[in-house]
């Protein structure tokens, strides 16, 4: 077994499943709560690798990529729940509300301005592909989308195995003296692509776990001091 994936392993059976990505209409439903998760608990689905099975779940996840850039979720779900009450959640509804409106709408994320364009962008482009599933180099190319945002659209919003790099998988893999800090964002996603199976709901489960973990361990406070990964 190679070292990521026991990891991966370790924090399975630490935090449980994590069900990735969080939908609004699942906030109340009575799917199983995970008792070891931080923060918000709505709107998960452990263990239920379904989703979205909508339209217009896969355009809340695709929408969500931007809002939740350089803020917390329960921001983003503050966002999503205003875009809910305007029935402004999905394509043709988002798109034709007026940029002044949507502004104020997510303004709880914070950078509402420019995430209001990226919004209006991304929209636009999601409406163009007709349900086809969009390639990275696609997405790449829309403003407001870079490497995490486009990878996370492909592995949540339709299932394509990318495994997402964040800040969060930087610092736990930097701090286990796994990758250095000059590595770039495409060779650190190989190294996991490499050395998993190919296989969009482990890509799902571990990136989400990775979350939880640096929840955990890796604050300002803690920075990693105490994470029991470092025992391996």
């Amino acid at each position: 077994m190679n070292q990521l994936f026991k990891i991966y392993k370790i924090l399975l059976k630490t935090y449980g499943q994590q069900g990735w990505w969080p939908l609004l209409e699942l906030s109340n439903s009575s799917l199983p709560k995970n008792p070891n998760k931080t923060g918000s608990l709505n709107g998960y689905h452990p263990g239920d690798y379904s989703y979205p099975k909508t339209n217009d779940q896969q355009f809340e996840i695709v929408i969500s990529t931007i809002l939740t850039q350089n803020t917390s979720w329960t921001n983003v779900e503050k966002a999503l729940a205003n875009l809910q009450k305007e029935n402004l959640l999905s394509p043709f509804a988002l798109q034709s509300c007026s940029l002044p409106k949507l502004k104020q709408l997510i303004k709880p994320v914070g950078y509402f301005n420019q995430k209001a364009n990226y919004l209006k962008e991304i929209t636009k482009f999601y409406i163009s592909l007709n349900g086809k599933v969009p390639k990275r180099e696609e997405l790449l190319n829309i403003k407001g989308v870079g490497p995490e945002t486009c990878d996370s659209i492909l592995l949540y919003a339709y299932k394509q195995p990318f495994f997402v790099i964040d800040s969060y998988t930087k610092r736990i893999l930097y701090n286990l003296k796994i990758i250095s800090k000059k590595q770039k964002y495409e060779d650190i996603q190989k190294l996991f692509q490499d050395n998993l199976p190919k296989d969009y709901k482990l890509y799902q489960e571990f990136h989400a776990l990775i979350v939880e973990h640096a929840k955990q361990f890796y604050t300002n406070r803690k920075d990693g001091k105490t994470d029991f990964l470092l025992k391996l």
